[in-house]
């Protein structure tokens, strides 16, 4: 989709007019506009949407709610924008924008742009009526603030990078392998400059003592990869060398703790955390960040075979650490764990992971936060921040020093799960903080929010994968490298 400003309401297919607690927008003069916004009490929710039929300067208008005033945020813009594709969705062409005095222009540009790329998302790419295209060709935000449209394209790029990481999350497991998502991040890092990717095979990983993730890998016929991917632009800015480390199960069985039938479905999606890392790789270089950037991504199925990892088995990390297994469902930090390590061996000053984790997170928190925990408080706020300015929800978790003691085990260094049950998310951050090396680190659980049973009523209704991190990403690379 293609962004442009204007300083004028343009010819246009739509033209969509938002409403917010203070009426029409200045200059929306479309005859009988803001009676029927009054009559049909538009403004009353964030989405509500009232279609208009006239010759010029539009074929149609769109009345679209922002919703009451002490609801109303970005995300209240991202529903609306969905809401008024979805209206218009046949209509196609051109879609002008006006924007309102609701938000500041530059947070509306953004939020618009992401309401209408992730809020058109079709999950049906393996329908055979399939159509990936946009429902829009062409947006052109109506204001008088030019210097926006570097902000709504850059917001367009990455909306589209999100995109392309829900197409991995919700690909079957047949056709996404581990071998095909090192072949995809290869795919990417052949598209820009200054990024590279490799994928370090079973003989190699084993070879390297990452005994830990050798031992989820081990039971499955698709032989697993470990991707890195180095984003190493010339004039990278400052000494930070970004860090991020992806959890890809790209299919889940549980292993021989194995999970019940219901929903294992959407175990697909159990790699949507390094799915994330690896598309947000290719919208870094995209936008051309001066940050130096480094991704490991562990990849692998957990499946139940005569050669799994079983309950009793004691596996040695790459950092030495043993580990007794007491869960093969707890496999995602076993993965991470030497992904964590190599990728601080590889010169990350600052690790952050993303990974679909425990069940817990989406207990506690559904679909619309994230939490994050992490060894360094100010380094957690930063990925916080990120989150809430991106829209990809974020919270801080507590990570005291005495969580450490859950982990403890009779036979190794550490297990890796509890039947106590007790403060699950904060027991797999603990055990992961064993493997994370001196410097900074933070982890983001995403079991709610990067794969969806069911849809959300905002912007993000549709089921399946949601890409959540690569704006979160794109916005803590861009706030690091300024």
């Amino acid at each position: 989709m293609r962004v442009e400003v204007a300083d004028a309401i343009p010819e246009a297919d739509v033209l969509a007019i938002p409403v917010g607690p203070n009426g029409i927008p200045a200059g929306a003069d479309v005859p009988g506009a803001a009676r029927i916004a009054e009559e049909e009490a538009v403004a009353a929710k964030a989405g509500r949407t009232a279609v208009l039929y006239a010759e010029e300067p539009s074929k149609r208008f769109v009345l679209v709610g922002l919703g009451p005033g002490d609801e109303l945020d970005a995300d209240a813009v991202r529903t609306a924008a969905a809401s008024v594709a979805g209206a218009t969705e046949r209509v196609g062409g051109t879609l002008a924008w006006m924007l309102d005095d609701s938000l500041p222009e530059e947070e509306q540009a953004r939020a618009v742009v992401d309401g209408l790329i992730l809020g058109t998302y079709d999950p049906g790419r393996w329908k055979t009526s399939s159509d990936e295209d946009h429902p829009f060709e062409r947006l052109v935000l109506v204001s008088g603030d030019e210097s926006i449209a570097e902000t709504a394209t850059r917001a367009a790029t990455i909306a589209d990078g999100a995109n392309r990481a829900r197409d991995l999350s919700n690909m079957g497991a047949n056709l996404l392998t581990p071998e095909k998502l090192a072949a995809r991040a290869s795919e990417i890092a052949g598209e820009h400059e200054h990024l590279t990717a490799e994928a370090l095979g079973p003989d190699e990983f084993t070879e390297l003592g990452m005994g830990s993730f050798a031992g989820v890998a081990q039971g499955s016929h698709n032989p697993a990869r470990m991707i890195v991917m180095r984003y190493e632009p010339p004039s990278a800015n400052g000494d930070v060398h970004l860090g991020l480390v992806g959890k890809a199960i790209t299919f889940d069985t549980g292993g021989i703790s194995i999970k019940p039938s219901l929903y294992m479905e959407d175990m697909k999606g159990d790699m949507s955390g390094g799915g994330a890392v690896v598309e947000s790789m290719g919208v870094l270089a995209e936008l051309g960040l001066p940050l130096k950037t480094l991704a490991v991504v562990a990849a692998s199925e957990n499946a139940v075979g005569g050669g799994s990892f079983r309950p009793g088995d004691i596996l040695t990390a790459m950092n030495g650490k043993t580990i007794e297994i007491t869960n093969t469902d707890a496999e995602g930090r076993l993965v991470l764990a030497d992904a964590l390590h190599y990728a601080r061996t590889l010169g990350a000053t600052h690790l952050v992971d993303f990974a679909t984790l425990t069940g817990a997170m989406n207990r506690a928190f559904g679909d619309l936060y994230a939490g994050v925990m992490g060894n360094d408080d100010e380094w957690r706020d930063q990925i916080v921040a990120a989150g809430e300015a991106s829209g990809d929800h974020a919270w801080p978790w507590p990570m005291h020093r005495r969580y450490r003691a859950l982990i403890d085990s009779a036979f190794a260094d550490m297990k890796n799960s509890s039947v106590r049950g007790q403060a699950q998310p904060t027991y797999a951050a603990s055990f992961l903080q064993e493997f994370v090396g001196e410097g900074p680190w933070a982890h983001v659980d995403v079991a709610g929010t990067a794969f969806f049973t069911w849809g959300r009523p905002d912007y993000l209704t549709q089921k399946g994968g949601t890409g959540y991190g690569v704006r979160l990403i794109a916005e803590l690379a861009t706030k690091l490298s300024a």
